[in-house]
């Protein structure tokens, strides 16, 4: 008996050792599984607080691009535009239309700013790739609405959809209805 003592001990260390690894293992694993779930918590709140910044930035341009009148309630309306084109998005993309980022903007009205720019003088020009900057796109949408003298929201709303004529196209009403629809349910209470 007194031969086996060795490989007893040699056994009982290695199954206690194994046993620890295991437990180890586990330790190790289920911390794994919380430091991913709280990068991934970390994560969701970055992209919170770059979607909140955007939000503040289109603010903010919008505030100095016109003079709210809450009469013509065209209160948050740059910002009710961009969620019914993309969501807020400036990197969405509608491959039918070939319209690009936040506000959706198609080559055709990117060559309708110009050609307002060129009858003004200005030596600015957009060129394509400018529809994917957020800041770029409000200038253009800035330029065509005080080119076409667009004052009250629906105007505004209803000729980014439709074009110059746009309040005389019936199927922009549905768009104007989606804009009225989330500044009173997003920006009514501010």
């Amino acid at each position: 008996m007194k031969n086996y003592i060795p490989y007893i001990s040699v056994v009982l260390a290695t199954v206690l050792f194994t046993t620890f690894l295991v437990d180890s293992e586990n330790e190790i694993l289920e911390l794994e599984k919380q430091i991913q779930m709280q990068n991934t918590h970390c994560d969701s709140l970055t992209n919170r607080i770059d979607s909140l910044y955007r939000e503040i930035d289109t603010l903010l341009i919008e505030n100095s691009i016109w003079d709210y009148n809450i009469e013509n309630n065209t209160t948050h309306l740059l910002s009710s535009i961009m969620f019914v084109e993309s969501s807020n998005n400036d990197s969405a993309y509608n491959a039918s239309e070939d319209a690009v980022g936040c506000l959706q903007i198609r080559k055709c009205m990117v060559d309708d700013v110009n050609r307002i720019l060129k009858r003004q003088k200005s030596t600015k020009i957009f060129c394509y790739e400018d529809r994917w900057s957020r800041i770029k796109s409000i200038e253009m949408f800035d330029v065509y609405c005080k080119h076409y003298n667009l004052n009250s929201a629906e105007e505004i709303a209803r000729c980014w959809n439709g074009g110059p004529r746009g309040n005389d196209n019936p199927n922009t009403l549905n768009y104007w209805a989606k804009v009225e629809k989330e500044i009173e349910e997003n920006y009514a209470l501010r």
